[in-house]
Parts: structure tokens; C-alpha cells; sequence
């Protein structure tokens, strides 16, 4: 076996490296910074050494990679880039002001992750030795350093409102506290349009710890969207790059690839958490032993299948309602949404 540090603490976990210079948006202090003019991402002192090191361990252990997330079963972005290029040609805004505000309050809802982090030694949820694992590590910094990222930490911004500072830098401010709230009523009723199916799943395992099997099962869903933001933020960082279309000469899509820099140690670590489960086995109550590949391949058809199905949907749908809403009052309307579809079906 490699000579691999596998055992870190909460503390090295959470570290950030030494920058020169703090990241510093509209004055306003996000995490992470520059270290010769290159930016760094927040809490990587040791971060993604440790998750590099665990998924070596893993591969020696067991003879396996850790799972891949399977981003090529993901469509890509709706709308697509050519169809975004359009609407803003046309002066139609409106569509991607909203799509970028959702993103940030979607990246928000991520530092809920750290309400279901584990008490206790995670040992008792399995037979076998989980010493020197990303799975040991979920309560001692990764699930924080996950929700430190996404909803920002002290008076540190996360991706919340760096995704909310990406808007306002693109389209100059263009939300006032009225057209914002009008906005986000859009999204809200076409988001509760798709019925949700956020709950757990149908349990087949019950005897198994039932906050824990919420955390798996939510580390899983998280994964997935993760996996299908990479299309969303390649996207952006594309779209928002062009200074013809949009303002600040590149700094929207600048700051969209420091995110995506950022969101890979979390696609790391939820990649190689339920790689290492699923080649161990969970005891239930009462000692009732599960196979780990049943538990997770249970948990991530489910998912996946919920994702794919719902998921597609819902985002869909709120993209529709955005441009509906926008085009409703111009005399053109009609003939820019056809020619929007047009662009979709050519695609």
C-alpha cells in the first residue's frame, strides 16, 4: 500500500491556503483569493489532497475507481447558447436574469447540507473498518466545507451571492426589491408546476438509521446536481464572456469559473463517500446486515431516474415561464419565440 496520510482533522479540512490578494467582488469579501495572480479556491490547503489520497486508497483497497457521476447523461443547458445569444440580440434579458438568480438560490440551499451531518462515529452504520475514508471524514469537515462554499461563511460570500453578483455585474443591476420579487414569483410557480418527489424514496432498507440514510440519499441528489451544473456553468461562463452581449468585460464569467473551480472537491468527495459505502456493509437495526452495493444502487437509480425525470422537468419549466413572462406585453413576442424554438430544433 501507498504511504498515503488518510487520517486529517476537521481544522486541515476546512484550511484555506495563504493568498496575496482576497477575492473581492462589488466590495464585497467572497472566499477564496489570488496567489500570483491566479485565483485559489476557498478551504484547498489540504482539502483535495485528502480527497486524491482517499480515492487511491480506495483503488488499492477494493481494485475499483471510485464511481463515476455521469455527466453525459445529462442534456445540456435550456435554454442552449446559441438560443441565449438570440434573446439577447433581442434585447430579451429577462430569461437569463432569472435563470442566473435561481442558480444563486440554489447554491444557497446547499449549506443545508451540514443540518444532516452525522453524530457520532459513522463506524456504526457498517461492518467493516472505515478508518482513513472520505465516509470517516463527512462529520469532521467535509459536509462544512461543503455548506462553507455554497452559502458563504462569517463575512465571507459563497456561491450564493457570487452567483447574484454575476447577474448584477452582467445586466448592470438589473433587478430593483419589486422586479425581483416579480421574478422570483415566476420561478416559484413554475418550479411548484412540476411535482416534487424531494422526499425519501420508498425506504427497501428500513432497518437501516433513518438520518442517515437521509444523508446518503441527500449527498446523492446533491451529486447529481452537481454533475448537471457543469453544463449550466459552462454555459454561463460562455454566454457571459462576450462583451458584445453583455457588461463587465469578462468579470461575470470570470467569476462563473472560479465557482466551477470550486465545486470540484465537492464531486470529488460525494464521488468517493458513496464509492467507499458501496463496497462495505451497513448494519441496520437490531444488527441486520445490508449489502453496501444493493444500498447505494438503490439509492442512486432513484435519484438519477429523479434527476433525469423531475428535475429536467422543473428546470424546463422555469426557463419557459421566464421567457413567456418576458415576451408577454412586446408586439414581437410571437415572432421571437418562434424563432427561439427554431434555434432549439436545429440544434
Amino acid at each position: 500500500m501507498s504511504n498515503l496520510q488518510l487520517d486529517w482533522t476537521a481544522e486541515e479540512i476546512l484550511a484555506d491556503d495563504r493568498v496575496d490578494d482576497p477575492l473581492v467582488v462589488r466590495d464585497v469579501v467572497c472566499h477564496g483569493g489570488y496567489v500570483h495572480g491566479a485565483y485559489v479556491s476557498p478551504r484547498s490547503r489540504f482539502r483535495r489532497d485528502a480527497i486524491d489520497a482517499w480515492q487511491q486508497h480506495h483503488r488499492e483497497t477494493f481494485g475499483v475507481d471510485v464511481r463515476e457521476a455521469p455527466l453525459d447523461v445529462f442534456p445540456g443547458h435550456y435554454p442552449s447558447l446559441e438560443q441565449a445569444q438570440f434573446l439577447l440580440d433581442h434585447d430579451v434579458r429577462e430569461p437569463i436574469v432569472g435563470i442566473l438568480t435561481r442558480v444563486g438560490t440554489v447554491e444557497g440551499y446547499g449549506g443545508a447540507i451540514r443540518e444532516l451531518t452525522p453524530r457520532g462515529d459513522v463506524q456504526r452504520f457498517f461492518v467493516e473498518d472505515v478508518r482513513g475514508t472520505a465516509t470517516a471524514h463527512l462529520a469532521a469537515g467535509l459536509l462544512e466545507a461543503h455548506a462553507r462554499d455554497e452559502s458563504g461563511w462569517d463575512t465571507q460570500a459563497g456561491h450564493d451571492r457570487m452567483w447574484y453578483a454575476v447577474r448584477d455585474i452582467a445586466f448592470e443591476n438589473p433587478l430593483d426589491r419589486e422586479t425581483e420579487a416579480d421574478l422570483r414569483a415566476v420561478i416559484d410557480r413554475a418550479a411548484l408546476s412540476v411535482p416534487t418527489a424531494m422526499g425519501m424514496p420508498e425506504r427497501r432498507f428500513d432497518k437501516l438509521d433513518p438520518n442517515f440514510d437521509a444523508l446518503v440519499t441527500f449527498m446523492t441528489r446533491v451529486l447529481f446536481i452537481e454533475v448537471r451544473a457543469f453544463h449550466a456553468f459552462a454555459w454561463a461562463e460562455a454566454l457571459l464572456a462576450d462583451a458584445d452581449r453583455v457588461a463587465g468585460d469578462g468579470e461575470a464569467a470570470r467569476l462563473v469559473s472560479y465557482i466551477r473551480q470550486d465545486e470540484s472537491p465537492h464531486v470529488g468527495y460525494l464521488r468517493t463517500a458513496l464509492s467507499e459505502m458501496r463496497e462495505r456493509t451497513f448494519i441496520g437495526d437490531g444488527g441486520v446486515r445490508y449489502a453496501g452495493s444493493d444500498v447505494i444502487d438503490s439509492i442512486w437509480d432513484s435519484c438519477l431516474a429523479e434527476s433525469l425525470g423531475m428535475g429536467d422537468r422543473r428546470n424546463r419549466a422555469i426557463a419557459e415561464a421566464l421567457l413567456d413572462h418576458a415576451l408577454a406585453d412586446r408586439p414581437d413576442g410571437r415572432e421571437v419565440r418562434e424563432e427561439f424554438d427554431r434555434i432549439g430544433n436545429n440544434a
